[in-house]
């Protein structure tokens, strides 16, 4: 019994898993207090563009909303497994615990979860986060893991993605995950232009940033499946094999930029083919404040209509 009730003094506390990634989390109750703040003035819109604009709003702020998300999440690539292992280093107990290997544009996250939890006198429930993101050092926080004595599993996985590991996974997903993220940034940028566009009386260059959106998402897509065309490292734990699928993240972001490329390609083709039903669309107050702009509207007086021209001044003598 050690100092601190069964746990290994260079690792002074248990640990928990995250429950949720805090980056990922303020990213999303940012864009919900955008949309509450929405709703909250909804009531005050009249008519059928109510609900025209709670379409529009709404569905806009989903597709920012994931955007940005997706850069903190962890399932891009996901892989589980539940095996008998090897817990601790110079030890020969083993464990039943399940395995789960989760892919970011920015590191990877390694869980371990006993089945059950408590075995061998301890609480096996680990969630570790290894980043490569600019400004941080993978083999840093790999050392850091050894020194802690982290469970085998983890530090088994942890291994095959540093730099020096012949597997070569660092390499791909680290270069993969940066081309990924900085394309989605640039369909974020894509997406503001889109709003601010699609806003004005130009309708075209809104569906052409839209098109624009949903194109750089694919390419993230892309850039991140590219891993796929090379063989990667097989991961064994104990007797069982961990194999990893594209995850939430993954999928999620391909159907915003197919519909990215819906939304686009509708407006585009509505401006082509009924320019004036893309603008009431759009803004129902475009037509009445194009008809007043004219002035071509006739002067309606007591019931009876008079066109400029048969306004006349008489005078009687």
């Amino acid at each position: 019994m050690t100092l601190w009730d069964g746990d290994l003094p260079f690792y002074h506390q248990s640990r928990r898993p995250a429950g949720f990634s805090v980056p990922l989390l303020i990213v999303i109750l940012v864009f919900l207090a955008l949309a509450a703040s929405f709703l909250l003035i909804l009531p005050g819109i009249r008519g059928h563009s109510r609900w025209f604009w709670l379409v529009r709003v709404l569905l806009s702020l989903f597709i920012g909303a994931e955007i940005v998300a997706v850069h903190f999440s962890a399932e891009w690539s996901v892989g589980r497994v539940n095996t008998n292992t090897s817990y601790k280093a110079f030890s020969a107990a083993r464990v039943r615990a399940l395995v789960g290997l989760h892919v970011g544009l920015e590191g990877i996250n390694i869980t371990l979860t006993g089945t059950p939890v408590q075995q061998l006198n301890e609480t096996i429930n680990y969630n570790e986060q290894f980043s490569w993101r600019f400004g941080e050092s993978y083999v840093e926080e790999y050392t850091e893991a050894l020194e802690k004595g982290l469970p085998d599993p983890v530090l088994y996985l942890a291994e095959k993605f540093t730099p020096s590991s012949p597997c070569g996974l660092y390499r791909q997903y680290r270069i993969a995950g940066h081309y990924a993220s900085a394309t989605l940034w640039v369909a974020f940028c894509f997406w503001l232009l889109s709003n601010a566009l699609l806003s004005m009386p130009v309708p075209l260059y809104g569906g052409l940033t839209l098109l624009a959106t949903g194109a750089f998402a694919l390419f993230s897509v892309l850039a991140f499946a590219s891993i796929s065309s090379v063989p990667l490292c097989p991961l064994h734990l104990g007797s069982s094999l961990i194999t990893s699928h594209y995850g939430a993240a993954f999928w999620v972001t391909l159907a915003t930029g197919v519909l990215c490329l819906i939304l686009g390609a509708a407006v585009v083709g509505l401006h082509y083919a009924r320019p004036s039903a893309l603008r009431t669309f759009l803004d129902e107050s475009v037509k009445n404040c194009g008809n007043q702009a004219g002035g071509a509207s006739p002067l309606n007086l007591n019931n009876q209509q008079f066109g400029a021209s048969e306004l006349t001044n008489s005078t009687s003598l």
